[in-house]
C-alpha cells in the first residue's frame, strides 16, 4: 500500500480508503447503494486492513446515521488500528437547527457522531458543505474548540466552491485556527470540473483531495456500452438524478478507450479509472465503495501498478472538457503561462 501526506499536514493516509455509503442502506438514495450489515462490514474491513487500507469514510447523513453505527460496531475492538473520517453539516432533520455548521449544531452533531462511532475522537472531520448562514469565524472557532478538546484530530471540507474554501483557509491563517487539510470532492474521468479551480487552489494552499465517486456514480464499472440499455439492476435508474449530468456519447467514447487500455493492461475498467485518478495532482486518496467482497477486492487491485504515459495521455485526451471562464478562453491564461507557467495548464 502506498501512503501519502494528507495536504499540508503530518497525517499519512493510504491512497485508497473505504467508504461506508453501502452500510445499512436506508432512505431514497442509500437504499439503492447496498444494505451492508455489521458482520459484512467487519469482513470487508478486515480485507481492507490486510491490504493496508486503514482509513474509513462516513457521514452523519449516510442512512440517517446508521452507517456510522455499523462502522462503530464493526471497528470497536480494533479502533487503534484505523482512521475514521466523517462529515457533518447537511440536514439530518426538518428542524431549524438540524442543518449547517453553527456552533450549536457542530458541537451537538460531533457528540452524536462520537456516540454512534463508539469512539472518543474523530480523526478527520469534514464539513459536508459550506454554510452560507453562519459566519466563517464561528465555524472555525468551533472546529478549533473540538480540536483543542481532543474530540477531532484534523479538519477538512467537502463540496466547497473555490472562494468558499479560500475564505475559510484565509481566516484560519489570520485567526490561527486549524486549517482544512483535505477537500473531499467529486472527480472522475467523466467529471473533471475539479481541475479548473479547485485543483490549482489545492496545489497553492496545500490541501489534499479525497475523491468520492471515482467511478462516476457507477458509469465506469464496465457495464455500460454504446447501443446497450443500462443494466436492469443498475442503481443509476434510481440515483442518476442525485449526481451531475453526463453526456452519453462522451461516456461511450471514453469506454472505447478504456476497453483498449483494459486489453493492454489486463486490468478492469474500475481499476484503470481509479489508477488514473491516483496519477493526478493533489489527489491524496480515492474512496472506494463495495457491496460485496468481490467488488472490494477488484477495487483494491487499482494500486500496485501504473498506467503508462501513453495510456494516461489517451485517457486525458478522450475525457478532456473545456474549463469555464475565466480559465477559458485559453488566451487569457496562456498569456501569463508564457511568462510564468502555472501549476496546471489547459491545452486545446
Amino acid at each position: 500500500m502506498e501512503y501519502r501526506q494528507l495536504g499540508n499536514s503530518g497525517l499519512r493516509v493510504p491512497v485508497l480508503s473505504f467508504g461506508t455509503g453501502t452500510f445499512a442502506g436506508k432512505g431514497p438514495l442509500f437504499s439503492h447503494w447496498g444494505q451492508t450489515t455489521v458482520k459484512e462490514a467487519r469482513s470487508m474491513i478486515d480485507i481492507c486492513l490486510e491490504a493496508g487500507v486503514n482509513l474509513f469514510d462516513s457521514a452523519d447523513v449516510y442512512s440517517d446515521g446508521e452507517a456510522e453505527i455499523i462502522l462503530g460496531e464493526a471497528i470497536k475492538d480494533i479502533r487503534s488500528q484505523v482512521l475514521i473520517a466523517t462529515k457533518t453539516s447537511l440536514p439530518t432533520g426538518d428542524g431549524a437547527m438540524e442543518a449547517g455548521s453553527s456552533r450549536w449544531r457542530l458541537l451537538r452533531a460531533v457528540e452524536a457522531q462520537l456516540k454512534r462511532l463508539q469512539t472518543d475522537h474523530i480523526d478527520i472531520l469534514m464539513l459536508h458543505g459550506f454554510d452560507h448562514f453562519t459566519p466563517v469565524e464561528e465555524v472555525l472557532s468551533t472546529l478549533d474548540t473540538l480540536v483543542r478538546d481532543g474530540k477531532v484530530r484534523y479538519v477538512g471540507a467537502s463540496n466547497f466552491a473555490g472562494w468558499e474554501l479560500m475564505k475559510s483557509l484565509g481566516l484560519s491563517n489570520q485567526l490561527k485556527y486549524p486549517r482544512h487539510i483535505v477537500h473531499q470532492v467529486y472527480y472522475s474521468l467523466l467529471g473533471r470540473d475539479y481541475e479548473s479551480e479547485l485543483m490549482p487552489l489545492a496545489q497553492d494552499q496545500g490541501v489534499g483531495a479525497m475523491v468520492w465517486s471515482p467511478l462516476a456514480w457507477g458509469r465506469l464499472t464496465g457495464k455500460i456500452r454504446r447501443g446497450q440499455a443500462y443494466p436492469k439492476k443498475s442503481r443509476l435508474h434510481e440515483t442518476a438524478s442525485f449526481g451531475p449530468p453526463v453526456d452519453d456519447e462522451r461516456l461511450y467514447s471514453l469506454m472505447d478507450i478504456l476497453d483498449e487500455v483494459a486489453k493492454e493492461t489486463q486490468k478492469s475498467i474500475p481499476q484503470i479509472s481509479i489508477n488514473w485518478l491516483l496519477q493526478r495532482p493533489t489527489v491524496a486518496n480515492v474512496i472506494i465503495g463495495a457491496r460485496n467482497e468481490n467488488q472490494l477486492r477488484d477495487n483494491l487491485g487499482a494500486i500496485g501498478w501504473k498506467l503508462s504515459n501513453d495510456q494516461i495521455q489517451r485517457l486525458d485526451n478522450i475525457s478532456s472538457q473545456l474549463p469555464p471562464y475565466p480559465y477559458y478562453p485559453y488566451h487569457i491564461q496562456e498569456g501569463f503561462a508564457r511568462i510564468n507557467p502555472p501549476l496546471v495548464r489547459y491545452k486545446k
